[in-house]
């Protein structure tokens, strides 16, 4: 069995989908089988960021009890599996969200990593996912506005009893006028484990319906991924496909 990682924000635009996308590449290339759930079903963006619009199925049909949920499994870039969520909102109106919870725990089972992007704010589908995961990774820009939203969300988790690995800002310019790093731990209370500085690639990226991690592997935006991934996994050297290196591997995860 596998971990779960639900990746939220306290409000939608901060680029929460984005990193969800990234980082689950960027574990996946050390070595981890990553699938990455678009948990967001009234705003599903993943597809576009995969460049995968369109596709079949989605978890609206395993919603509708129109398709089992491996059926909804696609191979996305970089080496991730992906269920998305559809685009229809028509839909939206016939699906029971509280079927999701059982289909979480049906993908935990099958991967090392279920990533699941998580809805915006505290709505009942963002409240699921987070009740749902095992661990949250909590998205925040360096303005107060973002950071009293996402204060709101850390409460909700501790009282969900959702383990909160860590903060990571994104967008970050370097303006005096930002909230600094130490102030941002200071209101939240966690610690930072990473910082995703302001990209152009991140932007493209979004046009062209390409991971920025892939499009320009080494653009700042990148790095920063692939340092926040070595941080999660708790190495900074390649991993063995072996099951005592993974056993390992998941063990500094999750810090069991």
């Amino acid at each position: 069995m596998g971990e779960s990682l639900v990746i939220s924000s306290g409000k939608g635009g901060v680029g929460k989908t984005s990193i969800a996308a990234n980082l689950g590449i960027a574990l996946s290339e050390v070595g981890l089988n990553v699938l990455i759930f678009d948990a967001d079903i009234t705003m599903a963006n993943l597809e576009l960021i995969f460049g995968m619009e369109g596709l079949p199925k989605t978890i609206q049909d395993v919603l509708e009890d129109k398709a089992r949920p491996e059926d909804i499994v696609y191979e996305g870039p970089g080496g991730v599996k992906v269920v998305p969520a559809g685009l229809s909102l028509r839909r939206l109106k016939k699906s029971d969200p509280d079927k999701i919870n059982e289909i979480f725990k049906y993908f935990v089972e099958k991967v090392d990593l279920l990533i699941i992007d998580g809805p915006p704010g505290l709505e009942v589908d963002a409240v699921t996912s987070i009740a749902a995961s095992q661990n949250m990774l909590l998205i925040v820009n360096p303005e107060i506005t973002s950071l009293s939203d996402a204060l709101k969300i850390k409460l909700v988790a501790e009282k969900l009893g959702t383990r909160i690995l860590g903060v990571i800002v994104n967008r970050v310019r370097g303006d005096p006028t930002e909230v600094s790093g130490p102030e941002i731990e200071a209101i939240l209370e966690l610690r930072i484990i990473g910082n995703i500085p302001e990209d152009q690639i991140v932007k493209k990226s979004t046009t062209l319906g390409k991971p920025f991690v892939l499009l320009d592997p080494k653009s700042p935006a990148s790095l920063a991924i692939k340092e926040i991934a070595k941080k999660i996994a708790g190495k900074k050297m390649e991993f063995e496909h072996s099951t005592k290196s993974m056993n390992k591997l998941m063990g500094g995860l999750f810090g069991r």
